[in-house]
């Protein structure tokens, strides 16, 4: 088993891309800390993942948090390292959506939507990372998006904040290599996911028509490709085939989507 024995963190671990990578490192004989706000969803996703388990004697832990509020983070990060033992890896699946239309969003939306999903990144990274570089070892894998490597038309909240991750994670990757520390950066597509649920219910028609031209994932399968990526230490996660073309030819790419997501706009605004 892969990951026998190591202790993984995921923030956001309660539910969608997160509970399900859990599951599948908790079937990879891994012990487990998740991190969520919501303590009912914490118990039902600790129930699902100790049944995924691989040996009885491995460790599922729940902690609750605001991963937007560091000393909260650092508090519950350093909880999990003090029941489950230094972390060999980290997660950082927490993260919020809140389409609209920009003019239509107020600041909060903005503001809450970095404070969770990059700020909350980086205070986990803080909080765990001491550990990491005193044994050597270890690897962090922050979960950005698809709209993290192209705007896309709804989502002027949610989509700076995914791109903050890249700048992060191609700035530390380098810094950490020789601290013997691995860092991936994932950019799941369209998930199944209850957050995308959630986004369903502000996101503008145009949004919508977009997200139609593009391949629906589930959770597990985004959680696969997370696993199968950490086992190789890849840099760069792209579940599926759009991902990865949009991930290594974004330049070219580009201005051809961005006429052709444009032409989606303005057929619905015609209609």
């Amino acid at each position: 088993m892969d990951f026998e024995g190591q202790h993984i963190i995921i923030t956001g671990g309660s539910s969608g891309i997160g509970q399900a990578t859990a599951q599948q490192l908790a079937q990879s004989g891994a012990h487990i800390t998740i991190i969520a706000r919501n303590l009912a969803q914490l118990e039902v996703a600790k129930s699902a993942i100790s049944t995924a388990k691989a040996r009885s004697d491995q460790k599922i832990l729940t902690l609750a948090a605001d991963v937007s509020d560091q000393p909260q983070v650092a508090a519950t990060i350093e909880a999990a390292i003090a029941q489950n033992g230094p972390p060999d890896g980290l997660i950082t699946s927490a993260g919020m959506a809140h389409p609209g239309y920009f003019q239509d969003l107020p600041l909060e939306i903005f503001e809450r939507t970095m404070a969770v999903n990059y700020f909350g990144t980086l205070y986990s990274i803080k909080a765990a990372l001491p550990a990491m570089v005193q044994r050597g070892c270890g690897h962090l894998v922050l979960i950005s998006s698809g709209v993290g490597l192209m705007g896309i038309f709804g989502y002027t909240p949610y989509s700076p904040s995914k791109f903050a991750l890249r700048g992060l994670a191609e700035s530390l990757r380098g810094e950490l290599r020789p601290c013997g520390i691995h860092l991936s950066i994932v950019y799941p597509p369209d998930t199944d996911t209850p957050q995308l649920q959630q986004e369903n219910q502000t996101k503008p028609p145009e949004t919508k028509a977009i997200a139609a031209t593009a391949e629906m994932w589930t959770a597990e399968d985004v959680a696969t490709e997370i696993v199968r990526g950490m086992k190789t230490k890849a840099f760069v996660i792209t579940p599926g085939l759009e991902m990865t073309l949009l991930a290594r030819f974004h330049s070219l790419l580009s201005p051809v989507l961005n006429w052709y997501f444009d032409r989606i706009v303005t057929r619905g605004l015609k209609a």
